[in-house]
């Protein structure tokens, strides 16, 4: 399935609105933003404007939205590899009036039912939505996006995650009166977009149009926070530890334009102290910190709590 194009910028990102995820988000850096704005090059926060901002793994978009707020972004370009996340980014940017028509109508159906039928009211949409990711052309991208926001407000633990053939396959979550429809933060998102090129690529991309006046925001599909765990199935493919490779490879290209790159993973020592693997990627010309987080993401509400998160710059910061 081909994701279209984006289309021309339009214009620069507004500061000021309160715009914020969409979806929920495994790993989604809500939580972080306090302490990753600590670490943002001081020339760009001295002069509250960013010419270019590069997420290449936007998922829930968290830091972006963070910064169109409180910084003004003169382009954005927001990539990732799911196709579903661009089409709903897109749908956002593009056709927002008709996507809250959507969603209203799905929150309506769905807040009239009672659990049981709740519950299949939810897989009946979870296999139309799977209907629709093998439909080639993009005259269903309204619906789908409505759908997949819907499962994601509606199913267990707000996860996105896809089998071996690319179907969502996330169960029925267990929720009392879930807000499906945010028209608010949907149209505050919406102006965020404004300035945004959206498209579906490789993270690799962002080299053809980063520069010395480019801030990069690396989050990647961590390595397991485990060793059963993995949340890396919101692609087929996976991203194993060949990818943190080639990633790292690219902030040495960014480093040497003169790029600015922040990059975000988790802490390989939460579960084996002697596990040096990003450490030793990054330990030549590259600053490390260690963020506290706590891990939402597990069936076993006692295995959820605190753990650490590595954050990783290019760059010193000023006295």
């Amino acid at each position: 399935m081909k994701v279209p194009i984006s289309s021309p910028l339009r214009g620069a990102c507004p500061a000021k609105r309160e715009a914020k995820p969409f979806l929920k988000w495994a790993g989604g850096k809500g939580q972080l933003i306090n302490q990753i704005k600590e670490f943002l090059p001081p020339e760009f926060v001295k002069a509250g404007r960013i010419e270019k901002y590069f997420e290449p793994f936007v998922g829930g978009g968290a830091v972006f939205f963070w910064l169109s707020q409180h910084y003004q972004i003169k382009k954005a370009y927001l990539y990732d590899i799911n196709p579903e996340v661009v089409i709903a980014y897109q749908t956002i940017r593009d056709s927002v009036p008709k996507l809250i028509k959507n969603l209203k109508g799905l929150e309506s159906e769905y807040s009239s039912l009672h659990k049981p039928a709740r519950e299949n009211f939810y897989y009946s949409k979870r296999e139309e939505y799977n209907e629709l990711l093998n439909k080639k052309g993009s005259n269903g991208f309204i619906l789908r996006t409505a759908l997949m926001i819907f499962l994601n407000k509606t199913c267990f633990n707000g996860l996105f995650r896809v089998n071996s053939r690319g179907l969502f396959n996330v169960p029925s979550g267990r929720y009392e009166n879930p807000a499906i429809c945010d028209t608010e933060n949907l149209l505050a998102v919406h102006a965020a977009l404004g300035c945004a090129e959206i498209e579906c690529r490789d993270f690799a991309h962002c080299l053809k149009k980063a520069d010395n006046q480019s801030l990069v925001y690396f989050d990647p599909p961590y390595r397991p926070i485990s060793r059963t765990a993995s949340f890396t199935g919101y692609i087929k493919n996976g991203f194993a530890d060949g990818e943190q490779i080639r990633l790292k490879e690219v902030c040495d290209r960014l480093t040497e334009i003169g790029a600015k790159v922040i990059l975000s993973n988790s802490d390989p020592k939460n579960i084996d102290p002697h596990d040096h693997f990003l450490d030793d990627l990054f330990k030549r010309n590259y600053e490390i910190r260690r963020l506290a987080a706590t891990r939402m993401i597990n069936c076993n509400a006692e295995k959820r709590g605190v753990i650490k998160e590595i954050l990783v710059r290019n760059y010193a910061l000023k006295d």
